[in-house]
């Protein structure tokens, strides 16, 4: 009970800024240690520029890799293998050459049996998943050509006729249409984890990877935060930054206490979405108009404030060290009252 006691903060103690530095200074011994580690391949960003990663909340990490554990049954090497190649996403580009007519204003499609046979897609296959895409199309022995649709004219107009324009479109479109697997996981590979093998692929689809009958639907990660918020929510979103943030400090070994993390995981979480430390976030929805014009954007923040008449509460640090006042933490933020009675 008294070492529980003792580890309780003061009250009024500035913990955000305790947090801050405590993460910072180990920030400055980790920039000098990515570049001087800068000539290792390394698979997914490391050190200082997956923090900015993580701090910045952008839409999609540099390489996004996500981690799939399988149910008890298909735990075994043979089985994760095989269910890989069944996730991996395989396009028509990889198995077919994708060629444009435009002097006959038709798509031809060349069918490589090496590579359908090597990624698991049969001829049939790829012609199925064309007949989805045109109504139309001539079947050769190997080759596929596509005749585009008219497009549907509108209320008193002509039927407009096939224009090498929407040929092109229908190409682009037909290679980038997915013949097998799940859409934004490739390059899937077996890792041997804690006495079990998982699937780790580059790319990120919870729910496309959930629907498989061997996934552990539980236990799917992926580093891309704002994948977890949209499919797990927010809470899940919070423990994601605070792993990922862990996980940066322990690769670099450097040791920060976990609830200064965790501080930063719930200021950046705390509103129902994950923002962003700057001047699109946090930095910039700061209650003081002062606070917010000493951080970035000085003009912008003063002349917002001036032109809907904004009062200044002086609640914050940066806005009473402006104006030479107390500070309103730690012992700044006592008042004392001397009583006059004996």
């Amino acid at each position: 009970m008294m070492k529980k006691m003792k580890s309780a903060i003061a009250p009024f103690e500035a913990v955000g800024v305790v947090a801050a530095q405590s993460i910072g200074e180990p920030g400055t011994q980790m920039t000098m240690r990515t570049f001087h580690y800068a000539g290792v391949a390394e698979h997914v960003p490391t050190g200082l520029p997956r923090l900015i990663e993580i701090v910045d909340a952008k839409k999609e990490p540099k390489k996004p890799i996500i981690d799939i554990y399988l149910k008890k049954d298909y735990r075994s090497e043979a089985e994760a293998g095989k269910i890989a190649r069944e996730l991996s996403s395989v396009f028509v580009r990889d198995v077919a050459d994708v060629e444009d007519d435009l002097a006959s204003l038709t798509v031809d499609i060349i069918y490589s049996e090496k590579d359908g046979k090597a990624l698991g897609v049969s001829f049939a296959a790829l012609r199925k998943v064309l007949e989805e895409q045109s109504s139309k199309l001539k079947v050769g022995e190997s080759t596929i050509t596509l005749y585009p649709k008219k497009a549907k004219p509108k209320e008193g107009e002509k039927e407009k006729d096939v224009t090498a324009r929407s040929v092109r479109k229908l190409a682009n479109r037909i290679k980038d249409t997915i013949v097998k697997g799940v859409r934004g996981i490739h390059r899937a590979v077996v890792v041997k984890g804690d006495g079990e093998y998982f699937i780790r692929a580059a790319g990120f689809n919870i729910t496309g990877a959930s629907e498989h009958p061997a996934v552990d639907v539980k236990r799917i990660y992926t580093n891309n935060i704002k994948e977890i918020e949209r499919v797990l929510g927010i809470e899940a979103a919070r423990n994601s930054v605070l792993k990922e943030t862990k996980d940066v400090m322990d690769m670099q070994k450097l040791y920060v206490d976990i609830r200064h993390i965790m501080l930063i995981s719930d200021a950046m979480t705390y509103s129902g979405v994950v923002k962003s430390i700057g001047r699109h976030g946090l930095s910039g929805e700061k209650v003081g108009v002062l606070g917010r014009a000493a951080f970035e954007e000085t003009v912008k923040h003063l002349i917002n404030a001036a032109s809907t008449a904004e009062d200044e509460r002086l609640v914050g640090v940066t806005e009473n060290i402006i104006v030479g006042q107390t500070v309103p933490v730690g012992t700044g933020k006592i008042r004392l009252v001397m009583s006059a009675k004996k």
